[in-house]
């Protein structure tokens, strides 16, 4: 029988590391690449049997990924992060397509159903949220990007069938931890990429993401946290090109 690996990489994630790792104990592998917590990350990851490994020299998202999937042998791959939670319903729909050795697909999409403060967003452009994540080894790799990197590969990526659960934030505090930290990333990113941006740029791209998102994308159908989220990406994006305009001009 084809085998299946889970690929993490885990910083502080003791918050819901255990639900997420109990959701996939039936995997023939469970390999976490830690960056130096804290918390009790380390000794929750090996109370539910993943194989634990650390590397505290923080590269950026895509590339620690990578690192990650290379410490895995196993036929499939699947790659999580440890605030997700693979439903009963897509846990079946995984195993069934490994154990399929028919199969021609090299590379499958999860839908994605997130948790933004307690509320399950059904629009803000949050849903349906389809990310490829199951993949034969070999066939697919991250991108280099310090954050929101994406899987590489080639050809389609059909659904499978069921849920992620993602509780990407449990409070304000995690968002405006995140913003400050991905809008600094992100500028740092597009200073690398040679591009540019001015006090009007970063006025523009606030303004315009909130309307994307609250009115574009139905968030207003989300209730007060659409609302609330819809602001979130619009100081996110007013943030990272106001950073990248003090970027470009240090000595």
């Amino acid at each position: 029988m084809p085998t299946l690996g889970v690929a993490l990489i885990t910083k502080n994630a003791a918050a819901h590391l255990a639900p997420c790792l109990q959701a996939v104990a039936w995997a023939d592998r469970i390999v976490v690449l830690d960056s130096g917590s804290t918390d009790a990350t380390l000794e929750i990851a090996r109370a539910h049997g993943a194989e634990v490994h650390i590397n505290a020299q923080w590269p950026g998202f895509g590339p620690q990924k990578n690192r990650v999937l290379a410490l895995l042998d196993t036929d499939w791959i699947l790659a999580i992060d440890a605030d997700e939670v693979v439903s009963p319903q897509l846990a079946a729909s995984v195993q069934q397509r490994v154990a399929n050795t028919t199969t021609a697909g090299d590379v499958y999409s999860l839908s994605r159903l997130s948790n933004y403060c307690g509320r399950w967003m059904k629009h803000s452009g949050w849903y349906p949220d389809h990310v490829a994540r199951l993949f034969r080894r070999g066939s697919a790799h991250y991108s280099d990007d310090l954050i929101h990197e994406r899987l590489v590969y080639s050809g389609p990526a059909p659904a499978l069938a069921g849920e992620l659960l993602h509780y990407s934030f449990d409070n304000l505090d995690q968002v405006l931890d995140k913003v400050n930290r991905y809008s600094a990333a992100g500028a740092e990113q597009r200073l690398q990429r040679g591009q540019r941006a001015s006090l009007g740029k970063a006025v523009f791209k606030g303004f315009w993401t909130f309307v994307r998102t609250y009115f574009f994308k139905a968030g207003f159908l989300d209730g007060r946290e659409g609302f609330i989220l819809a602001v979130s990406n619009a100081e996110g994006a007013y943030y990272r090109y106001l950073k990248l305009m003090y970027l470009q001009e240090r000595p």
